[in-house]
């Protein structure tokens, strides 16, 4: 029987916790908050020359965080990792699943193949690192699965339709996987960020190559978009720090919460959307963004 699906002895609430995407950003900040609490962590990326961030950060911390290899679009990186941490701790408190990327650009100057890559990595390679992980779960009657969705899993978004789309993605699957779990002693846990500055909007930022091609219909519009996208993100107020409180909530409570949004602007949009009558809303926030980009009225 593989080490993943063997029966595990209790484990403590303290560890160990596998955090993906964390070479930079949110993944980063939460692998090395989680280790300050206290936590075993193995952090991991698809990449591990993009390591020295997060070591670097650890040493000025003075904290140990383990390191590995895994790329959620590769089972066997994904089961070697997962048969490492079981095979030394007898299991796996914790999965963060933190990986992902934003695809920017209108729907129709994106490409088959980047709308496959971004659900590859954004929605299927959670699915598979859940997949690993949930049998020794299941064993040991306990654990923590938190997703990191976003506020677009929720709202929609100007030239961010398939990132939204694999995000709204990831809402459905969370909260029907957590109704499937939870008689098991397994939490889902969905932490919804907005917007925050990480290098999702710097050096890993994604545009489509269509997006850029000034034959496109859509490109004035969308760099309009950029233009606006690019002064939110210099304003937010929402930092990594933020989502990293609030993972360790989803690892920790007693009984957590299925959702944690994160930020206080979107927060309040929707309320807003929430108590105000639906066309009323549509025509003042989602008119005002129309009009922003385009100049026109809707």
């Amino acid at each position: 029987m593989a080490p993943s699906t063997a029966r595990l002895s209790p484990l403590t609430v303290k560890g160990p916790v596998l955090v993906t995407g964390a070479s930079s950003g949110i993944g980063l900040e939460t692998a090395l908050y989680l280790a300050a609490q206290g936590y075993t962590v193995c952090a991991t990326m698809r990449d591990l020359s993009r390591r020295a961030a997060l070591d670097r950060e650890a040493r000025r911390r003075n904290l140990l965080v383990q390191v590995q290899a895994l790329d959620v679009t590769d089972p066997p990186s994904i089961e070697a990792v997962v048969r490492s941490l079981v095979g030394r701790y007898g299991g796996i408190y914790g999965l963060v699943n933190n990986a992902g990327f934003q695809l920017q650009g209108y729907f129709e100057d994106l490409t088959d193949a980047e709308i496959r890559t971004l659900f590859e990595v954004n929605l299927f390679g959670t699915m598979a690192v859940v997949r690993a992980v949930l049998p020794g779960m299941r064993a040991a009657r306990q654990g923590r699965v938190v997703i990191v969705s976003s506020v677009g899993g929720l709202l929609g978004s100007v030239a961010l339709s398939a990132y939204c789309a694999s995000k709204h993605a990831l809402e459905g699957f969370g909260e029907g996987l957590s109704l499937e779990v939870c008689a098991l002693g397994i939490q889902v846990t969905l932490v919804e960020p907005a917007i925050v500055q990480t290098e999702i909007w710097r050096g890993n930022r994604r545009v489509a190559r269509g997006a850029l091609d000034p034959a496109s219909p859509y490109y004035e519009w969308f760099h309009a978009v950029e233009r606006l996208t690019d002064r939110m993100v210099a304003t937010a107020p929402t930092t990594s720090l933020d989502v990293a409180h609030a993972v360790h909530r989803a690892l920790a409570a007693g009984r957590p919460r299925l959702r944690y949004l994160v930020g206080r602007r979107a927060a309040l949009l929707l309320i807003l959307r929430r108590y105000v009558p639906a066309a009323l809303f549509e025509r003042i926030y989602f008119g005002e963004v129309i009009r922003r980009v385009t100049g026109t009225r809707v």
